[in-house]
């Protein structure tokens, strides 16, 4: 079952050839397919757009690019959408990680949503000595993800793994991927880093964001010992959590990522 509008309000806005609504679904898609929708999605087309048989959705799942699908059939618990052509083929996109401590509720849904919309292919809460969240609603997040994704024309929907321990963290991240540390103590200025180390494949990377009240030294002084870290900063002022995870993925995406990229 796709895990979609879980908390959320649906995505509806004027889209290519006349279809405004997106949907992202589990199932895979090709011409002649059926695609089953669960109880939330239902509800979202039956009773929030109102859209019935014969309408038009597009949906994607993360694999198989954008196809146009038709609704067959809905009632009160249940729609199956008719697949129809392809509009858009599956194509790369970025593949950078986001790894944060979390935030309080509304803070963290809104780092989700943006990142998302940003490209991040994977989120990551962490936890750290001075997180002062204790727990985090994984299916929340992968629902505000999904809803993101369908809102801003990805073809994916980023990866959202269960909270780690820092520790747990720094033992599983592959030593081939850039560990690029939001250092609120000081570093070399972030885009002076990037170009620096441009030449090592940063289009493979990941950032690791600490909490409201900072990282704590003994966790900086092991992190800065590791060879796939490098610390940078983030200027003079002291951003908020969230401020700082969507700063690094914009810098990132301007310089190295897809919007260096001309999109016609």
């Amino acid at each position: 079952m796709a895990l979609a509008h879980l908390c959320l309000p649906g995505y509806t806005a004027p889209m290519k050839d006349g279809i405004e609504t997106r949907l992202y679904v589990d199932a895979p898609l090709a011409a002649g397919g059926a695609v089953p929708l669960g109880l939330d999605q239902t509800h979202y087309l039956r009773n929030v757009l109102r859209l019935g048989p014969g309408e038009g959705v597009a949906l994607f799942n993360g694999r198989d690019g954008e196809w146009r699908a038709q609704i067959a059939a809905v009632s009160k618990k249940a729609a199956e959408l008719a697949v129809i052509e392809q509009l858009r083929p599956q194509r790369p996109e970025p593949d950078v990680w986001l790894a944060f401590a979390p935030i309080k509720r509304a803070r963290i849904d809104f780092t989700a949503q943006k990142a998302t919309e940003l490209g991040a292919s994977l989120l990551w809460p962490v936890m750290t000595r001075h997180t002062m969240v204790d727990r985090v609603n994984t299916d929340r997040l992968r629902a505000n993800a999904v809803e993101a994704a369908e809102q801003s024309d990805r073809l994916t929907v980023p990866e959202v793994r269960e909270p780690a321990k820092l520790e747990t963290l720094i033992e599983a991240w592959p030593e081939d991927r850039a560990l690029i540390l939001a250092d609120e103590t000081g570093g070399p200025p972030i885009a002076d880093a990037l170009a620096m180390h441009r030449d090592r494949s940063l289009t493979r990377a990941g950032f690791l964001i600490g909490p409201e009240g900072g990282f704590a030294e003994a966790e900086l002084d092991r992190l800065r010992k590791l060879p796939f870290v490098t610390p940078v900063s983030l200027g003079a002022r002291l951003l908020r959590a969230d401020t700082a995870a969507l700063a690094v993925l914009a810098i990132w995406q301007a310089l190295v990522g897809d919007w260096t990229t001309r999109h016609d």
